[in-house]
């Protein structure tokens, strides 16, 4: 079987920035097994995938399937869109796990509508989990909890990005991901973060859209601005603007860039 695909850098206007992710679109649903076996050869840390027939969306992990991704869901949406096979104006609907996400398509961008997750502050966590992140217990600021993830706002932009986590030993732990944020100083953004999630077999994800669903909700309340500007600190970095809507909702707006195309066999 031979199976286009290609490699897509979300959130992002250049080559080798941003988050990479895989795509994949076919008439039919691939077999799960395959879906994986697909993810661990692309080695990125989402590749996903599309069956036209029922225009469902999912996205794998090398290790596990995600419930939301935001740059794989911009990643298919701008594949779609180099291929003619939507333009701008067009909404795409999407059917997936998290349930229907509406994707619609501009000229130079791409904005998608995602359920805003709820967030529950809560008590700092362990000291395990902030001594393998590598944050200092007086630098935390907030804690939440949203998704089975956590979400840590901290006081220093610098201390953000020092960041050198022992992923190994967070591996050790029970959990699913983690956000560590803090407001911006410079004047045209909101706030920066980083996500980590080793549970999944991504040490840190580059760009992370789901993730910033919770930054949207959590940075709104903080700032009371209902549009914001993020950027993710990894090494690649990426731009993120979010948008607060009606009835649970967020909008990630993104630009993407496809760096490879080619045949793979099955």
């Amino acid at each position: 079987m031979e199976l286009e695909i290609y490699q897509v850098d979300s959130f992002t206007t250049e080559p080798f920035k941003g988050n990479p992710a895989g795509v994949c679109i076919t008439e039919q649903a691939l077999d799960q097994d395959i879906m994986f076996s697909i993810a661990e050869e692309m080695a990125v840390s989402e590749t996903a995938f599309l069956s036209l027939s029922d225009m469902r969306l999912r996205w794998f992990t090398p290790k596990v399937e995600v419930c939301l991704c935001g740059h794989g869901t911009l990643a298919m949406a701008h594949v779609l869109k180099e291929k003619g096979m939507t333009s701008a104006g067009d909404t795409l609907v999407f059917n997936t796990v998290s349930g229907a996400l509406l994707v619609t398509i501009q000229e130079q961008t791409i904005e998608m509508d995602f359920p805003s997750p709820i967030l529950n502050i809560c008590t700092p966590p362990n000291k395990k989990l902030l001594n393998f992140l590598g944050i200092d217990s007086e630098r935390v600021i907030s804690f939440a909890e949203f998704d089975s993830k956590n979400l840590i706002e901290i006081d220093s932009e610098q201390a953000l990005l020092d960041l050198t986590p022992n992923f190994a030993a967070l591996k050790e732990l029970n959990g699913r991901g983690v956000v560590v944020t803090v407001k911006s100083a410079a004047s045209e953004l909101d706030f920066i973060s980083r996500y980590f999630a080793p549970w999944v077999g991504v040490n840190e994800d580059p760009v992370t859209g789901s993730a910033h669903c919770a930054l949207a909700v959590y940075w709104e309340e903080k700032l009371q601005k209902s549009k914001l500007k993020g950027y993710q600190a990894s090494e690649r970095g990426g731009f993120v603007d979010v948008e607060l809507l009606p009835d649970n909702r967020v909008q990630i707006t993104g630009t993407a860039v496809t760096t490879l195309r080619g045949t793979l066999y099955v």
